[in-house]
Parts: structure tokens; sequence; C-alpha cells
């Protein structure tokens, strides 16, 4: 199993865009081999940013790579774009093989 993760540095007052930019785009998931779950995680909000991660777990990473690069993955974010301003910086990403699980 692989954990594909991107954290997002949401600037404080945009975190209703955010999520509604993330609510109302097609993702084409289902599409990819291997995809069993996602979830956006919206973390404590800080003076100036709210922390949100994109999670996504796959079969394997080789999965998860064939996700990146798919049709599917160009579609789903080739119209994915937050308002200027609502993020800090660049998402930054973290995968994961779990090694154990309970």
């Amino acid at each position: 199993m692989y954990i594909a993760m991107n954290r997002f540095s949401v600037a404080s007052g945009h975190e209703d865009v955010f999520e509604k930019v993330w609510r109302e785009r097609e993702r084409f998931l289902d599409e990819v081999p291997g995809f069993q779950q996602f979830k956006l995680l919206r973390g404590a909000a800080g003076e100036e940013t709210t922390t949100f991660i994109s999670h996504s777990i796959w079969k394997d990473e080789a999965a998860f790579r064939g996700w990146t690069e798919s049709e599917a993955f160009r579609k789903a974010h080739g119209d994915a774009r937050t308002p200027k301003g609502t993020l800090t910086g660049h998402p930054v990403f973290e995968g994961y093989e779990v090694v154990l699980e309970a």
C-alpha cells in the first residue's frame, strides 16, 4: 500500500475558497487502476495559514506513478486552479510506503 500526500499552505481567510475548488473539481481517480481512497484534510488554523493535505491511498507506488502519467491525471489537473492569493506557496509532496497496518 502507498500513501501520497500534498501539503498546501492556505492563506488565512481563504480556506472556504480552497475547499470549494476541491469540492467542485473532477478528480478522475476512479479511472485509474490501483486507486483506493482520497481525502482532503484540514489542519488547525494558524495566524497566517491553514494547512490542508490531499491524502490518497494506492495499491502500491507503481499505481500512484501510473496515475501521475495518465490522461486522467492531466484531465484532473488541467483546470484545477486556485484563485490568486489562496496559497502561500507551492504544495509539498510526500509519499509513503505502508510498512505496518493495525
